[in-house]
């Protein structure tokens, strides 16, 4: 086997002649590869998925090293087979064996160099630049740090000015110390892009949506330019409700927002603003996460509540082990990484999350979300393992959100926590409460991975970058930096998914997919009200035709399967404009003769 694969790199330095002596065998070589590449990677994303959760569950320099060294075996073994795969480009082959190169070749993440020496180097930042985010603690004072979680929920709650600008430049400060070590990975990440036959990280990550790396940015632009309109109307209601609240010195009448306003920390959702921004008469007459602290609703009970969402679409329930390993509340004796995530350790059914669970409305959603990724992984799980994995990343974002959109007053109601549905009045509330968490987010999940590529491809220097995420977050989401920052400082590195390399444009596409997802489901449900209503809470039917598309996993582009449920091979944001077309009506009432956009 050695032998064989050695030779076929060895042509690839010399004319074609070299692989035309072989052209006969090709495709049965190229099929044998692929079959080879599946075992080795399957068992080492496994090996190297136990370690990382062990890295995120019980931080340690030691659970953090052994994590980096399996992560960079599995990362090499996915370097040397991308490469294997583009030698067989042009070769006539099986159309399964077909995906399957295609899938190798662009299933990286981070590409690393194939020097060994820069390759740990690589691993051992991205590992390490993680490992920092999960420690990162703002201290006003040495005996009163606090991580993430304690931070945000001031950002959240406060209203006073002061407190909420010196809690966002805390926490903000804390990546500067990784701002070195990001221009280092940046480098090092680009060599592997390239050594694979990208001209960047920037590209190969846009190479992975099923067309030409520059298609795909004019396709999420026109995406964009699909609900802009409805982002511009709401931004304008805020900034004037905002204005209202902390006058003129604070919030200017045009122009961008200040960003440690908006009740999040990286200005990403303003659903925390809700009480001062609420309709007049639109008050739903609940709050979900009062419910759930009065019943002493524990992280286990909320985690059921979702499961059932999914059994009442005809899922199978969660395996016994699920409950055994999943970490569901943040454990009292260690540092662990409380970002909520979706884990399927043994790529079968080792299925688990990890969330530092309170008793909030907004946990019970993030819930029903992180187990949609668990019923994606479960659905595919009999595909081959180069197709266990969705149709494209923002799929298998949007599909827990799409579950969430189902998630109305009625449904409440059906599952004990509401005793009556609110009136129609409130409506245009429950729509502005939604559109705070869903529209808010799109341009602030579009602009980090334009960052991303103009970091990448040299495009933005790394003495421009700061200045350069803060021109970004103006231009998309008319937010500003509320104190003066400078080339020292990382504010990018200050959002988890910088540091942890995730890409962030399957986030803007899952919010536009989700609605897309719904409509679809509730016209398969046989639902009769308008949109933002319809759920599709024990439908089986809608259940049996989602299960569908999440069984094809990556086994086909993305395109196709998207048609298998929406009957379209696009993506399209009109869904989001008619869910909330009343919304947007009543904020282009309220904004008439007000500054619109930025």
């Amino acid at each position: 086997m050695k032998r064989n694969l050695a030779l076929v790199v060895f042509c690839l330095g010399w004319t074609t002649s070299c692989g035309d002596s072989l052209s006969a065998d090709r495709p049965a070589a190229a099929a044998k590869m692929v079959a080879e590449a599946e075992t080795e990677l399957l068992a080492l994303a496994n090996q190297a998925s136990q370690a990382q959760w062990i890295a995120a569950t019980y931080i340690t320099q030691d659970t953090e090293a052994i994590s980096a060294a399996l992560t960079e075996k599995a990362i090499q073994a996915g370097v040397k087979y991308a490469k294997l795969a583009a030698t067989y480009d042009g070769v006539n082959v099986p159309a399964d064996v077909a995906r399957k190169l295609k899938l190798l070749k662009n299933g990286l993440v981070v590409a690393a160099p194939s020097d060994p020496k820069l390759s740990a180097e690589l691993t051992k930042l991205t590992s390490g630049m993680e490992a920092h985010y999960g420690r990162a603690k703002y201290c006003p004072m040495p005996s009163t740090c606090q991580d993430i979680g304690q931070v945000s929920k001031v950002i959240a709650e406060s209203h006073d000015p002061a407190k909420l600008l010196e809690t966002w430049k805390g926490w903000h400060d804390t990546a500067q110390p990784i701002r070195a070590d990001y221009v280092k990975y940046v480098a090092l990440a680009n060599q592997g892009a390239r050594e694979l036959g990208f001209k960047d990280s920037g590209a190969m990550w846009r190479s992975k949506y099923d067309m030409e790396p520059d298609a795909f940015a004019k396709e999420v632009d026109r995406l964009w330019e699909q609900v802009k309109p409805l982002y511009v109307s709401l931004h304008a209601y805020v900034r004037n409700k905002l204005r209202a609240k902390y006058g003129d010195k604070v919030v200017p009448a045009s122009g961008p927002i200040p960003a440690h306003l908006l009740g999040n920390m990286w200005a990403q959702s303003w659903d925390n603003l809700y009480p001062l921004l609420a309709p007049p008469n639109a008050d739903p007459g609940y709050d979900l996460s009062k419910i759930l602290a009065g019943r002493k609703a524990t992280a286990e009970e909320m985690t059921r509540m979702g499961e059932r969402m999914y059994l009442s679409l005809g899922f199978s329930p969660l395996p016994k082990t699920f409950w055994e390993r999943s970490m569901l509340t943040k454990p009292r004796d260690r540092e662990v990484v409380c970002h909520a995530s979706a884990w399927d350790v043994d790529n079968v059914d080792d299925l688990r999350i990890k969330m530092c669970i309170e008793p909030t409305g907004e946990d019970l959603f993030t819930i029903h979300h992180e187990l949609g990724h668990s019923y994606y992984q479960r659905a595919y799980n009999q595909q081959p393992f180069l197709f266990r994995d969705s149709a494209n990343d923002g799929f298998h974002e949007a599909i827990g959100d799409t579950v969430q959109l189902s998630m109305t007053p009625d449904y409440l109601v059906k599952i004990g926590l509401l005793t009556k549905t609110p009136p129609e009045s409130a409506d245009v509330g429950v729509l502005m409460k939604r559109a705070l968490e869903k529209v808010a987010f799109l341009p602030f999940g579009l602009m980090i991975d334009q960052w991303r590529w103009k970091v990448f491809s040299g495009e933005v220097k790394p003495e421009q970058m700061n200045a350069a995420w803060w021109e970004l977050r103006r231009k998309y989401q008319g937010v500003a930096e509320p104190v003066a920052r400078s080339e020292s400082d990382f504010d990018a590195g200050a959002k988890y998914h910088v540091p942890a390399s995730v890409p962030y444009t399957r986030y803007f596409l899952a919010h536009l997919l989700q609605f897309q997802f719904h409509r679809a489901l509730a016209e398969k449900a046989g639902c009769k009200q308008p949109l933002y209503r319809c759920s599709v809470y024990q439908n089986k039917e809608a259940g049996q035709a989602f299960a569908a598309m999440l069984a094809q996993g990556a086994s086909r582009p993305w395109p196709e399967t998207l048609k298998l449920l929406t009957g379209k091979s696009e993506i399209d944001a009109s869904a989001v404009v008619e869910y909330f077309a009343p919304l947007k009506k009543w904020l282009d009432e309220q904004n008439a003769g007000q500054p619109s956009g930025w």
